[in-house]
């Protein structure tokens, strides 16, 4: 009886071990880590060498060419910045979705830029700059916290306010565009932006935005609007619905940059504020690269000439770019002076 117990066990024992080598057992194998310009391979592996019938590989939900069990992709294709890749694998009577994931940094480190100061004009200690851009000879500003934000038209020289209204006392203003005659303005933490008519500051519309973390800094391309939301990611939206299509990463060759503030695209790269490191970030507009970083620490010096800054929030915060005459302007929250400046880049 003994022996009989024994062989029975040894029987299932063989059994399970038999059906255990009929499982599919897969891996998907990528690298961890590449930079730009890279090509990688994406290899799908069966562990106990088992037939697999094809193979489609996904990189961010979108399908890649695929030669039965492996892909091979440039990075460049994708940008920098964390991407999924997952393969749907068919084998004999039954499909297999695996998944895996890889980052791409920068290829190289960004340059690094100083500054010359070209004038400097009076700006309103008031206004907590939150958006800042130049349009036909004028400034138009967004300030920001509840209660205080609001919506200005400024004549350069003088820094007099031509134009002004108030945005509704439950709302933080955030960074505002242009476009089309028509005025863009986000709200920090509601999910909400509104847009204005240009000439009259009457409102048009009001708008959502459900995939960003918050509303921060504002500019367009003149074909879609470009959203900072406080991390590392920088939002496209669709001019006539506001709609979120699409996003990149902001990388440089050894980590994500966040705390992206105010935005200005020029010449096909986009300038951001780093929120309270009185910077501006360079960055490649289509693969989300950081190209270099101006340090402007010494400009808030030159601002604490002739005004204490008290608050840790009163840092640079505003680009906007006068393109016919090649002027950069920047400022800062409660800032008493609008700077125009040089950037200059360090040998």
């Amino acid at each position: 009886m003994k022996i009989r117990f024994i062989s029975i066990i040894i029987i299932i024992s063989l059994l399970f071990i038999i059906s255990c080598n009929n499982e599919y057992k897969f891996t998907l194998e990528v690298p961890k880590n590449t930079s730009l310009h890279k090509t990688l391979s994406a290899v799908v592996k069966e562990q106990n060498d088992k037939l697999i019938d094809s193979v489609h590989f996904f990189i961010n939900g979108i399908k890649s060419i695929s030669s039965e069990n492996a892909t091979a992709f440039n990075t460049q294709d994708f940008g920098v910045g964390k991407h999924q890749i997952s393969a749907l694998i068919f084998y004999p009577g039954k499909t297999k979705k695996i998944n895996n994931s890889f980052e791409v940094f920068a290829s190289k480190s960004p340059e690094i830029y100083t500054y010359k100061i070209i004038n400097s004009y009076p700006h309103d200690t008031k206004a907590y700059t939150q958006g800042l851009e130049y349009h036909k000879g004028f400034l138009y500003e967004t300030t920001g916290r509840r209660g205080q934000s609001t919506l200005r038209k400024v004549e350069i020289n003088t820094g007099k306010v031509l134009r002004k209204i108030d945005l509704d006392k439950q709302y933080f203003g955030e960074g505002m565009t242009i476009l089309n005659d028509k005025i863009f303005w986000l709200t920090w933490q509601a999910k909400k932006g509104f847009v204005f008519d240009l000439e009259t500051f009457t409102l048009e519309k009001e708008f959502t935005y459900n995939n960003s973390a918050e509303g921060w800094g504002f500019t367009n391309s003149g074909e879609a609007l470009i959203k900072s939301d406080g991390t590392h990611k920088i939002w496209f939206l669709d001019v006539e619905t506001q709609k979120e299509n699409r996003f990149i990463q902001v990388y440089t060759n050894k980590y994500a940059v966040d705390d992206l503030n105010e935005l200005e695209l020029i010449d096909e790269k986009l300038y951001a504020n780093k929120y309270q490191q009185n910077a501006i970030v360079i960055i490649d507009i289509k693969t989300g690269e950081v190209l270099g970083v101006a340090d402007l620490t010494d400009l808030k010096t030159e601002m604490e000439k002739t005004q204490k800054l008290v608050a840790n929030d009163e840092v640079l915060n505003g680009i906007a770019y006068d393109k016919e005459n090649n002027r950069l302007f920047v400022t800062g929250k409660n800032w008493g002076k609008l700077f125009e400046i040089e950037l200059i880049k360090k040998q």
